[in-house]
């Protein structure tokens, strides 16, 4: 029988996509279709081009986390052109299908097992990169909590009132900061692993951590760029506050578990965001969708295609898959002995 799990959790992301979806209406109530395309026709064409190269930034930092998790499992033979399709592919489908560290361990498994990885090497390079991703968003957001902790006061009664607190804010943001800066030291001074109940936080080599310091925020500052390039000058608060409200709806999104974070995301955008013209913030919203969820979905749907076919013609012919190197499997929150057990329990 199938873990109740298994079915709880999507029928959590419908329940947020649907409650979600009924507040959203009830916040756009009395905009009609004219004023949202008559907003986006106002949007400059440079503007247009300024957010497809924002695209362009999250999506190259993407890749970079998977070049991050390869050199830290001591693979170097996988070339930048292959591990960049990869990933796009990769978080093209998974940012639409949602669970994205599992539909994109899928991917990443039919692609790198081609390359000679193993099952366990996939595993931790897809924990390597989903805590890269996670350590960017925890040392953005305790940055904007830190510098604008006034933020939060956006969303009055949708968060917890000691959320909103500015001072609980700092203290909150100061925290985050404080976890990105243990993560450094423990690298720098090779510290050994710290262990929190279940979770095992391994201190990768310094080379990696800076590398990932670096990447880590670039694809957040990428993503948030494509909504700030959009919306309109007027009442437009800046690029700080577009950023600190881009992780709070992000943030939302993910945990919802609604695919896509559809609706959970724009609902917070949009009662974040009381400064700017309605009208103008869902044309913003649609241009973010557009440049980051749908255009690239559509592209990787054609690379899936065009990769499948050419493993099968690979198949047929007899091409061996490359042969990888032994690797280090360590990555935060995973044990190599338990990986390697189940995976030799339950075959991938």
């Amino acid at each position: 029988m199938k873990k109740i799990s298994d079915f709880i959790w999507p029928i959590v992301g419908l329940a947020a996509v649907i409650v979600s979806g009924y507040l959203l209406y009830r916040e756009l109530a009395g905009i009609s279709v004219a004023e949202i395309k008559s907003s986006f026709s106002e949007i400059p064409v440079h503007r247009f081009l300024l957010a497809g190269l924002a695209t362009l930034v999250a999506y190259a930092a993407l890749a970079w986390y998977d070049r991050i998790a390869l050199l830290h499992l001591g693979v170097r033979h996988i070339s930048w052109f292959f591990v960049s399709v990869c990933s796009f592919t990769t978080y093209a489908l998974s940012h639409n299908i949602g669970a994205s560290v599992f539909s994109g361990a899928v991917v990443r498994y039919r692609a790198y097992t081609a390359k000679g990885l193993s099952a366990a090497q996939v595993a931790v390079l897809v924990a390597l990169c989903s805590f890269t991703f996670g350590l960017g968003t925890i040392l953005l957001g305790g940055f904007v909590l830190v510098a604008l902790p006034d933020t939060l006061t956006r969303l009055n009664g949708y968060l917890p009132s000691v959320l909103t607190d500015p001072a609980t804010a700092r203290i909150l943001g100061a925290g985050l900061l404080g976890f990105v800066a243990l993560y450094v030291v423990g690298s720098l001074m090779r510290l050994k692993p710290l262990t929190i109940r279940a979770f095992k936080l391994e201190y990768p080599r310094p080379q990696i951590m800076v590398r990932q310091i670096v990447a880590a925020p670039l694809e957040l500052l990428g993503a948030a760029g494509i909504i700030y390039f959009a919306l309109p000058e007027a009442g437009n608060p800046g690029f700080l506050v577009v950023l600190a409200v881009f992780l709070a709806s992000f943030s939302a999104a993910l945990v919802s578990n609604a695919p896509g974070g559809l609706g959970v995301f724009e609902l917070v955008f949009v009662v974040a965001m009381p400064d700017v013209a309605r009208p103008s913030i869902i044309a913003a919203l649609l241009v973010f969708r557009l440049f980051y969820f749908w255009l690239p979905f559509l592209i990787s749907v054609v690379v899936v295609l065009l990769y499948e076919r050419n493993r099968l013609a690979s198949a047929i012919k007899g091409d061996p898959a490359e042969a990888a190197p032994g690797a280090p499997l360590t990555a935060p929150g995973l044990d190599p002995k338990a990986i390697d057990a189940r995976v030799r329990k339950h075959p991938v």
